[in-house]
Order: C-alpha cells, then structure tokens, then sequence
C-alpha cells in the first residue's frame, strides 16, 4: 500500500483481500455517492474519527478489483485513525477470501454471495454511533427515527467539505452534554444520549476494545449503558465494532429470512444452521439482511433496517 503526506492530506490505497464492490456497499452507507469521470463510484464519508473525535471527511473510490483509495484532509494523527475506521466500517479490514470459502460451503449462503458479489458488511461510523442510533430508534417507526437523527446531526453535527460536497458528520460525544427537546427527543432519551457519549469519551465504546472480546463478554459490555437491551447490544457489537463472528439472536427480520430460505422456523435449529457460517456470522448475517431488504426495498437511511429491539 501506498502512503503519501501533502498539506495534511493522507491518501492510502488499500490492498483488497479477496471480493469486493464499492458499488454494491456506498448504497448502505450514509454517505454521498457519485460517479468520477471513468464511470467509477466515488464515496464520500464524514466522521467523528474514534478517540480523538475530530469530524473528518474521507474520500472512497475503487481503483481496481483490488484496490481501493481513501483520501482524507485533517491533522495528521486523526487522518490516518480516520483511514484505519473507514477501512472497518467497509470492511476491509477482514479477508474476503476466507468468507468466500465459507460462503460457498453452504448452499444458500453461496447463492447469495454469487448474486451479489464483492457486497461485504458495510457498519455505522462507530460503535458510538450505533449506540446513538440505538437509543434513538427504540420503540419508534425507522422513518420517524431517521427523521429525529436527522435533526440530531443538522443541530448539533459539524458541517465538513469533501473534495467540493459538504456533508454533516455525526456529533461527537461531547456535544451530546448540551441537547435540549427541540430535537424532538424525550428526557429519557436525551439523558440516555448523554450517558453514551460520556461513555464514549471514556473509550467503553471503543471499536478495538470491543473486537477484542469474546462474544458474549463484548454484548455484557455494552449492555451495561442505559437503553442498550440485548438487541441493541447486538447492533453495536456487530454492526458498530465489526464483530465478524455474531450471529443476531434478537433480529426477528432475520430469522424470518433465513426461516424462507432454508425452510425452517425453530429458533435452534437456525442457531444451528448458523454454526456453519464461522468465523464469518455476522457477514453472512448482514448479507441475507441486504438482500432481503434489496428485494422488498425496506431500507433506512441509507442503512439496513433495524428490527424491532431495545
């Protein structure tokens, strides 16, 4: 990979393992897609980068089957962080080659990856924001949630240019001390926003740490926060941090997905079935996720629908 410095710009180019289609993934992002002169998806991001929490932008485009670049303008420290979180949020971070192998290994999985090719797991920008996310959705239609975090981001997110598209990345977490009800939320919401943002600030939201755990050790983690109930943990865990390895015990779109495609409705036995999808669940999750919603339509904000949780 390539790594070069100009006036605090950062440009790598990521060496891709095995499949994968910017194309296919900027649609479930909530980013800006276009298209450059060739034809080629272009993908711009704004970000609150972990830890440092500075908003950047990013620029994504896919120079070749496999290689991909990312161009980011900010300090030097927080870009190349901002490099590193774009890489997980795409996915690009894991081997694609070793999720083919998986995918091909059972039937309906292979199916899928070979109808929608190069389509990896596309996450929220942070498990901060996923938690965000999270609290704001729970017992609310996905249209009204999208609505209020819409509303979140114009009060309170910092406005950023990437390459000449100016873009509103989500608040950092020290913003969320100073919200009020005009961004529609209720007290208990607001206060639950307040807390994981202070838990965030105090790095128990940190995408690294949460990796690093075990399943269940990473889903008791986050559970701890206020108006994080065991689907909610899922979400921050898999689609927040990355977590490869979890399969959504509390996703009822999903187990009504898989109950169509493999003809089955017993909870354990889709846990079973599952099993077969090692080190690479979560993946394969988010795909039979994509594709169901790519064939309904049910999309939210540029994002895969939540099921019902809390």
């Amino acid at each position: 990979m390539g790594i070069s410095f100009a006036n605090r710009c950062v440009t790598e180019d990521i060496e891709v393992q095995g499949a994968f289609d910017l194309a296919a993934c900027a649609g479930f992002t909530s980013g800006s897609v276009s298209a450059a002169h060739d034809g080629s998806p272009v993908l711009r991001l704004a970000f609150p980068v972990d830890g440092s929490w500075a908003s950047v932008g990013a620029l994504v485009r896919q120079r070749a089957p496999d290689v991909v670049s990312v161009e980011v303008s900010a300090p030097p420290g927080p870009a190349r962080a901002a490099v590193t979180q774009v890489r997980r949020v795409l996915s690009l971070d894991l081997d694609g080659v070793a999720f083919a192998a998986v995918a091909e290994a059972d039937p309906v999985v292979g199916w899928l990856w070979r109808r929608h090719p190069g389509l990896r797991p596309v996450l929220f920008g942070s498990p901060y924001e996923a938690a965000c996310w999270a609290v704001v959705c729970h017992r609310l239609r996905i249209a009204q949630a999208a609505r209020l975090t819409g509303r979140l981001i114009e009060r309170y997110g910092v406005p950023v240019e990437v390459s000449g598209v100016v873009l509103p990345a989500f608040p950092a977490p020290g913003a969320l001390r100073d919200l009020d009800r005009a961004t529609g939320l209720s007290d208990a919401k607001l206060r639950r926003l307040e807390a994981i943002g202070r838990a965030a600030l105090d790095g128990a939201l940190d995408a690294g740490l949460l990796r690093s755990m075990t399943r269940e050790d990473a889903l008791a983690h986050v559970r701890q926060l206020p108006g994080i109930g065991p689907f909610s943990a899922e979400l921050v865990v898999a689609r927040g941090a990355g977590h490869p390895d979890l399969f959504p015990r509390e996703e009822v779109r999903l187990h009504t997905e898989m109950a169509c495609r493999y003809g089955v409705r017993d909870p354990g036995e889709l846990e079973h079935i599952a099993q077969g999808w090692q080190p690479y669940r979560s993946w394969v999750a988010f795909l039979l996720r994509a594709s169901r919603e790519l064939r309904t339509g049910e999309r939210a904000g540029g994002r895969l629908r939540p099921s019902e949780g809390g």
